[in-house]
């Protein structure tokens, strides 16, 4: 599955894959909802309650697509956080890996906290 996730000053794509988390996010796209940014990561409430996956990661790479399960809300990193350790990439918590950007994480460094972000479908 392909989505996109627009901002004011910008959009990127990502391909989702198929898990139980990513079933339940795209049935209720499109979604909006206010951009939270902690460090070099943008993450925002979703409608979904998802249980913790079996292969869900605490330190992922910059442009995964991630869901944090005790948020409810999509995590999406592109460098460093307060939790890190060096330049990785760590997450407050273990979350579930949905996917990844298609663009240059860095591209999330023009979200600003409190602007509306919108999630959907991309259709050819």
């Amino acid at each position: 599955m392909l989505i996109r996730i627009s901002w004011p000053a910008g959009h990127t794509t990502a391909t989702i894959e198929e898990t139980p988390t990513s079933k339940a996010l795209a049935g209720v796209l499109p979604i909006t909802s206010t951009a939270r940014t902690w460090g070099e990561e943008v993450y925002f409430e979703t409608p979904v309650s998802a249980a913790l996956e079996a292969d869900a990661r605490q330190v992922v790479e910059a442009g995964t697509v991630a869901f944090w399960t005790e948020g409810d809300a999509l995590a999406l990193p592109y460098g460093p956080t307060p939790a890190s350790h060096g330049e990785e990439s760590r997450l407050a918590s273990p979350c579930n890996i949905l996917g990844e950007l298609e663009d240059d994480p860095r591209l999330l460094a023009t979200v600003r906290d409190g602007d509306p972000i919108r999630v959907e479908h991309v259709t050819d």
